[in-house]
């Protein structure tokens, strides 16, 4: 096995835009195959699966609404709680401090963007934003019917439940106020069950019965509304005792099928609700909260009055507000004390679950993932206004909810898995995305992940191996009027800043982000935001080469999206910088009985070779995989030399499910809905020059796969 080669730029500074180097790092995701094309280099593709198989964990995949980077203990409270000066007020996360203690943390994780129903889409989807089909504020729209984290890991025989907030199952128009068909309804989406909120404003506040602030939220249990049974339900609490309900019924019934949990809490946003005593003494199986099933009964806490307990730890909280050992400490603020017992409270069910599989004897083979949905929010639906700053909870970083400043997307994680992850480790200043969970599970489950991810498998990462993970693509777009809260402790520059079009880009150490695009002809501030997490430093009038290498990826890796249009949805596609690029293209055959075409980033090819261009390549590999049994895979990578620029049409014929990607960008997803027979066809804006094709598909018994590309029209 060949390891994954690193260039220059994963770690450094890139060489000039000419350079091989920086060439090689333009193709992102296929920059080894394809430098080998234009180098003559031999490789392979690189991979961990097929040199070590790792069983099947369960996979426990837990997401917290819209708690910062900041609030997290091991992140940025432990530091405030150490410090002497009582002028930083601090709480508490001990769950989630165990749980990195026994794991590790990623502190360069980055969610898709800076609000909650695009980031949840481009998770269970696998793809970022320049990909997801829910963008931008569209709340409610129907997840895209296609591979999720759901359906992948069903089909590697995984039992599937998604417990807590949803909000992308469709609303269509005349629809009844609560129907129960909804396009994109969980177990449309791979989820064999569902138990919590479909609608996205029904996470707003916490007790879904009584609705004390803006009237009763409805609870689906699959296809049937329940909320009328949930007398004095704490959302936190329910979502907490449902999942260790399913899991023990699970591990009673099936114990030898492995599980996925999405366990989605909806708090802390918006309302700030108390649940309505303290927590129940112990955890796990018999203790903590616990699953009574009553109506009117449903939890253990379901008694007592709504909204009334604080944390014991804040109830009497103090501080030092004017710094002054002289004048007494004043108490915490009201919504302050709500917040970090609303925080208190998740990161004890955190507690309790992971007690739960110590119980059970599964701890083990257990992989857990914590992290945010996006940054801190200034959001109470209160009389009392909450604002971060009281814990900062955008740590060291600028930006809150709804930024493309740091602190709106970089909202950091916990992996725990304790038979493979070592423990008290961390990813350092290794970047991560939501999309990479996808990849990542997948090899974890030991099937490929589908071919129109954008993620990279972390398991080497997670294994403490960071030399041998390959990059992950770090994107992000985002519309949202207004402007960044002018908080003291964000750089001056950031301040107030006027939102509208955002845009971010991260490669290795370097950030670049726009706000207020109007035109690409907008330049990105570049930040080293490793040594200048607050970006203070505008490092882009010395990094030309960034900058024009940034300009050109972002339209090399996305494809606009009709319902959230941007100013550069139209531009041409730039080319490979340098000279052209020769044609000759690689292909490979990978066995096996492939349902969708994979990523072949982690399969062993049986077959393999060169051909003069794509469209001989496709025909190569066809040929070579006749005879092989099942449905063998195939992938292509070769170049398109565009005399013109112009809109290019590229033609995929005669074959099984297969995914297109020219650059990064995925043009022809003809996978997951593929139809037997059909053509495939997309159009793309090319400028002249050199283009790179990776091209993942299926080879049917008997097919015949053609590629080909013409210009349809002159561009105008």
């Amino acid at each position: 096995m060949t390891p994954p080669t690193r260039h220059s730029c994963d770690r450094h500074p890139p060489a000039g835009r000419k350079s091989p180097a920086a060439r090689v790092c333009l193709l992102g995701r296929w920059g080894v195959i394809l430098g080998a094309v234009a180098t003559g280099m031999s490789v392979e593709p690189a991979g961990g699966l097929r040199a070590e198989p790792v069983g099947r964990p369960n996979i426990i995949l837990i997401l917290v609404d819209d708690l910062g980077y900041g609030d997290v203990g091991v992140f940025h409270q432990n530091q405030r709680l150490a410090a002497a000066d009582r002028a930083q007020p601090a709480h508490r996360t001990p769950a989630l401090d165990e749980l990195a203690a026994r794991g590790m943390t990623l502190p360069h994780h980055y969610c898709p963007a800076p609000v909650c129903a695009p980031s949840r889409a481009s998770l269970l989807l696998g793809v970022h934003q320049g990909h997801a089909n829910v963008r931008d504020n569209q709340f409610d729209k129907a997840l895209e019917d296609n591979h999720t984290l759901a359906t992948l890991l069903r089909s590697a025989g995984y039992r599937t439940v998604a417990i807590g907030k949803y909000g992308l199952q469709g609303d269509p128009q005349g629809s009844p106020p609560s129907p129960p068909d909804w396009p994109a309804h969980p177990n449309r989406r791979g989820f064999d069950e569902f138990f919590g909120l479909i609608r996205h404003r029904d996470g707003h506040e916490h007790y879904p019965k009584e609705g004390i602030h803006r009237g009763p939220k409805e609870v689906w249990h699959n296809e049937v509304e329940i909320s009328a049974r949930l007398d004095k339900c704490y959302t936190t609490d329910l979502f907490t005792a449902r999942a260790k309900h399913e899991i023990v019924r699970h591990m009673a019934a099936r114990p030898d099928q492995p599980f996925f949990m999405y366990l989605a809490y909806d708090t802390p946003h918006a309302v700030l609700s108390l649940p309505t005593q303290a927590y129940p003494a112990g955890g796990g199986r018999d203790g903590g909260l616990q699953w009574l099933g009553r109506a009117g009964g449903m939890i253990n806490t379901a008694s007592g009055e709504p909204d009334s307990h604080y944390h014991p730890d804040y109830a009497a909280a103090t501080w030092d507000h004017d710094g002054d050992a002289a004048t007494p400490e004043i108490a915490w603020p009201d919504v302050q004390k709500r917040y970090a017992s609303v925080v208190r409270r998740i990161d004890d069910g955190i507690g309790d679950l992971t007690r739960l599989l110590g119980d059970l004897g599964i701890a083990g083979n257990t992989l857990i993932v914590v992290t945010s949905d996006n940054g801190p929010s200034i959001e109470s639906y209160l009389p009392e206004p909450f604002e971060p700053t009281f814990f900062q909870g955008y740590g060291p970083y600028d930006g809150i909810k709804r930024d493309l400043r740091e602190a709106g997307v970089h909202v950091g994680g916990i992996v725990c898995w304790p038979d493979r992850v070592p423990a008290g480790s961390t990813t350092g200043d290794h970047a991560t995305a939501f999309w990479d969970w996808m990849p990542t599970f997948c090899q974890a489950a030991g099937i490929a992940p589908p071919a129109r991810s954008d993620g990279v498998s972390l398991l080497p990462l997670l294994s403490g191996r960071p030399d041998s993970q390959p990059p992950s693509t770090i994107y992000s777009e985002y519309f949202e009027s207004g402007a960044t809260p002018p908080f003291a402790d964000f750089t001056p520059a950031n301040r107030g800043r006027r939102r509208n079009q955002m845009q971010l880009l991260r490669e290795g150490r370097y950030v670049g982000v726009r706000y207020d695009v109007r035109s690409h002809r907008d330049d990105f501030e570049i930040f080293d935001i490793v040594a200048d997490p607050r970006q203070s430093r505008n490092l882009a009038a010395g990094l030309p080469e960034v900058q024009a290498r940034f300009k050109d990826r972002v339209l090399q890796l996305r494809r606009s999206e009709s319902s959230a249009a941007r100013p550069y949805d139209d531009l041409p596609v730039p080319p490979l910088a340098g000279p052209p690029i020769a044609a000759e293209a690689r292909w490979a055959v990978f066995a096996g009985d492939h349902p969708y075409a994979p990523s072949s980033a982690n399969l062993e090819p049986t077959r393999r070779g060169t051909a003069a261009d794509i469209a001989a390549a496709i025909e190569s590999a066809a040929q070579a995989a006749r005879g092989q049994v099942g449905r063998p895979a195939a992938s292509i990578r070769g170049m398109i030399e565009v005399p013109v620029e112009g809109r290019y049409t590229l033609h995929l014929a005669g074959a099984g499910p297969a995914v297109v990607r020219v650059h990064e960008a995925v043009v022809i997803d003809d996978d997951f809905g593929h139809r037997p027979g059909r053509p495939a066809a997309a159009t793309i804006r090319l400028a002249a020059g050199s283009h790179p094709v990776a091209i993942e598909l299926v080879l049917a018994e008997q097919s015949r796969p053609r590629f080909s590309w013409d210009r349809r029209r002159p561009a105008p």
